[in-house]
């Protein structure tokens, strides 16, 4: 049974499709990274799966059970499962670097607050923040901001974590602690459904890549297939580009 299961799915920003037709699905413990041009439905699609965007048509399921957006507690119970790191870090500027990667587990999921810190501590270590639990994010590099919104994303505990462009807002210095940070969660058999630009980084990562183009998935395979063999004509228009640039 996929982790992370999407049939048929659609979805519309005012009158224009920005999804159509969307089939694939994700196993437990892989990674997939969706790739494209700009405007190819990429971030939509985590938006709509965490449901920030109702779905038009279609179903999204999760080891088997489908998502009813409709319904509040079931969207509710499947938002438990999941979480997402934006490309801008959103962390609160009045709290500490411990205590944004706390909030949301004590206060709103009601967790216990000294397993919550425990786990926090722990989670900041591991990305390389263990001296800056009492720093505020004003004080932080965007780099060190971004590593604090991935641990505040890991500290909830999901099952499917989604990275949505996490280093674009990133100067290019920054760019390597940050894949860095999620190659180590690669290793640590976590589902990762990842959005992004930084086509070595997907290359070295991914289980697989899906290409996306028009609100499709025109390609998905391999990270071999889709960078060096594609099968589609549009897909190896888009691979050339990168190629030709990177």
């Amino acid at each position: 049974m996929a982790h992370l299961d999407i049939r048929g799915l659609a979805a519309r920003y005012a009158d224009q499709i920005v999804l159509d037709g969307i089939d694939f699905s994700v196993e437990r413990g892989e990674i997939v990274s969706l790739i494209g041009p700009s405007g190819s439905g990429k971030s939509t699609l985590l938006r709509v799966i965490t449901g920030l965007l109702r779905p038009e048509r279609g179903e999204i399921a999760v080891d088997g059970t489908p998502i009813d957006y409709g319904n509040r507690h079931s969207l509710r119970t499947t938002r438990e499962k999941l979480a997402i790191v934006f490309q801008q870090y959103n962390l609160f500027g009045n709290m500490t670097v411990l205590r944004n990667v706390m909030i949301a587990p004590w206060k709103i999921r009601g967790r216990d607050k000294g397993e919550v810190e425990a786990s926090a501590r722990l989670l900041l270590e591991k990305v390389g923040l263990a001296d800056k639990l009492n720093a505020y994010p004003d004080e932080l590099s965007g780099g060190q901001q971004q590593r604090v919104a991935i641990a505040r994303a890991l500290c909830l505990k999901p099952e499917i974590l989604l990275l949505d462009e996490v280093t674009s807002a990133l100067d290019p210095e920054r760019v390597s602690e940050v894949l860095e940070t999620i190659k180590l969660l690669a290793s640590e058999n976590i589902t990762l459904l990842i959005v992004s630009h930084e086509m070595n980084f997907v290359r070295d990562v991914s289980h697989r890549v899906a290409f996306m183009a028009n609100g499709r998935i025109q390609e998905i395979g391999p990270p071999e297939q889709i960078f060096d063999a594609p099968l589609m004509e549009r897909t190896r228009e888009f691979t050339g580009k990168i190629a030709r640039t990177g």
